[in-house]
């Protein structure tokens, strides 16, 4: 029982970590740090996590960028998505097989 659940969540977290890590969808917050030469300022603005490994920008868009990171509410953001929603749909099912073996 504990063995199918447990293979849900790690199945589905693995998913949606290759998901939110290979396709440019700006869902998690972030900050931009930007440097231009008379000035330099800070961008709130949505961040995708393929940015931190390289993917999904052009690096002709990066030339006044110092560096980009993910807020504290970003941090959760894809805390949740990666491991919350797997978590839940785990419980889910590890729930249905134990009421479904108590039945029997």
């Amino acid at each position: 029982m504990k063995t199918r659940a447990l293979a849900i969540f790690v199945i589905s977290a693995f998913v949606l970590a290759v998901v939110f890590f290979s396709l440019p969808i700006n869902i998690f917050d972030g900050q931009i740090h930007v440097v231009d030469p008379p000035q330099d300022y800070v961008v709130n603005t949505p961040l995708s996590l393929s940015y931190f490994i390289g993917l999904g920008y052009e690096e002709g868009h990066m030339a006044n960028v110092e560096s980009f990171n993910l807020t504290t509410k970003g941090w959760v953001m894809a805390f949740v998505f990666i491991f919350g929603f797997p978590a839940l749909l785990a419980y889910r099912i590890y729930l249905k097989t134990v009421k479904a073996a108590d039945k029997d």
